[in-house]
């Protein structure tokens, strides 16, 4: 399990899409504590701390040690609201644990022994359905990873959860069925690349715009045609001789 992050942060009284713009303006990230059978708290989080912890990538999988303002907290980030533009993180729901709480999380799937596969070794291709797994477990011992044995797999095999090995103490959140995670499939031949790419070359040649077509009316004239009624008056008429 990843060693536990931490942030301090402060009590704030009110809610509100007013108060959290506000805050947002102090460059702070509004945010609430809940479960555990207590009452929910709202926070307040500088902006810069969640963002960077955000980014990292492990929010949801790493406990945070929070501190508002001497209270100590062990939770877990539950949910994550973004700004729709920025991608900037604007709430934050976090859950209380303890060493008996049991939680659903996402676990990446990492996978090992490729060397030891005969279908990669016949260049087939690692087609990944699922790069992560739903697992139950504690919330203080959440796994960083699964690691998923390829030994022995073949061109057109299935890597199933069952060639997991699930860390002690987990399990799938999915239990009627051992579902797959990748699939081992064969490499394309010249002839199945060739074919795709002349039949990508025909798609965007059928997509692109005609020409422009004048528009009615427009269409050039034969030569230099006098319009109706411009025709030359008597004096200026080439007399017979």
């Amino acid at each position: 399990m990843s060693k536990n992050y931490a942030f301090s942060g402060a009590k704030r009284d009110l809610a509100g899409k007013g108060v959290a713009r506000s805050l947002r303006r102090e460059h702070k990230v509004p945010a609430v504590i809940y479960g555990d059978n207590k009452e929910p708290v709202k926070i307040s989080l500088p902006s810069k701390e969640a963002n960077l912890e955000y980014n990292k990538g492990h929010m949801f999988t790493t406990l945070c040690d929070l501190d508002i303002e001497g209270d100590k907290h062990l939770v877990l980030a539950r949910d994550v609201q973004l700004h729709p533009v920025k991608d900037s993180v604007q709430h934050i729901d976090f859950l209380r644990v303890t060493a008996k709480t049991k939680i659903a999380v996402k676990i990446p799937v990492h996978f090992i022994n490729e060397e030891e596969s005969p279908g990669l070794h016949a260049k087939a291709v690692l087609n990944v359905v699922r790069h992560d797994v739903e697992l139950l477990c504690g919330a203080t011992s959440i796994p960083e990873l699964i690691d998923v044995d390829l030994t022995g797999k073949e061109t057109g095999d299935a890597v199933k959860i069952s060639d997991a090995k699930l860390p002690e103490g987990t399990s799938p959140v999915i239990t009627d069925r051992d579902f797959t995670i990748a699939t081992l499939v064969a490499p394309k031949t010249a002839e199945q690349i060739a074919a795709e790419e002349a039949s990508e070359a025909t798609d965007t040649a059928e997509m692109a715009p005609e020409g422009d077509a004048p528009a009615e009316g427009d269409a050039p004239a034969e030569g230099d045609a006098k319009a109706e009624g411009d025709a030359p008056v008597d004096g200026d008429a080439k007399k017979e001789k």
